[in-house]
């Protein structure tokens, strides 16, 4: 494993614990299966990943680790934290793609991917963002817990910024947007919801939507899903004088 994987998740504005925590299950992880940069080249770590699965129905059916990862605790939820290091390592090593046609890297879209200079400027902002609500969950509901390990939770449609649980036991997706949001925002943190009620088949799922204003297809939209609730946000700014013009 590349010592500079550490780099990378720092950039990606975790904590510190978040960046330790990813980067020992991902050691941990190359310690029973051998190692990940090999397991990259041979098939960008599918296999890895998949034998890390376990899903609600094997947990029901109280089946045991499939991995050669040995570990105490809910089988689920450590595959899973495992499952997503080793998922976070792959996209380290496609963010160089290393000698693959660029078509084989895993598509994002502009803002995403901070192709220009409004998308790094998103990009930043969420992230500010997603720190900002991790420090202060309590700020968007009190009672919310943040049940994800201090790390974006990966499903089907994509990575979940924040998944907390509420005072009634409810798995809370959430979902934040720099500047504002349409029906394909709405129709994003419904697809997450989607995943994590697959996922999680016995529990009450509810959606947030964080974003500085809401087009009018966005709020027509979220009156047809009573689980979802958009919340607004506003930029407070701060200022000093600069120490370095005395």
């Amino acid at each position: 494993m590349r010592a500079d994987f550490q780099f990378w998740l720092e950039q990606k504005n975790l904590d510190a614990a978040a960046v330790t925590g990813q980067v020992n299950r991902a050691g941990r992880v190359e310690k029973y299966y051998g190692n990940l940069d090999k397991h990259y080249a041979r098939d960008r770590l599918q296999s890895i990943i998949e034998n890390l699965k376990y899903t609600p129905e094997d947990e029901k059916r109280r089946r045991p680790n499939p991995s050669k990862v040995p570990f105490e605790g809910n089988i689920r939820i450590n595959l899973s934290l495992f499952r997503y290091a080793v998922e976070q390592y792959r996209r380290f090593r496609d963010s160089e793609v290393e000698g693959r046609p660029v078509a084989e890297v895993e598509p994002q879209s502009p803002v995403a991917s901070g192709g220009d200079d409004e998308g790094r400027q998103r990009n930043v902002i969420e992230r500010d963002m997603q720190a900002a609500v991790r420090a202060d969950i309590s700020q968007l509901e009190p009672g919310l817990e943040i049940i994800d390990g201090g790390v974006e939770r990966s499903v089907e449609s994509g990575s979940i910024p924040i998944t907390a649980r509420d005072r009634n036991g409810a798995i809370v997706v959430i979902d934040l947007r720099a500047g504002g949001a349409g029906r394909r925002g709405v129709a994003q943190v419904l697809s997450f919801m989607g995943d994590i009620a697959a996922e999680e088949t016995e529990a009450n799922v509810r959606g947030m939507l964080v974003a500085s204003f809401f087009e009018k297809s966005a709020r027509a939209a979220a009156r047809m899903a009573p689980g979802l609730s958009l919340i607004t946000y506003k930029l407070a700014f701060s200022f000093a004088p600069d120490v370095a013009a005395d």
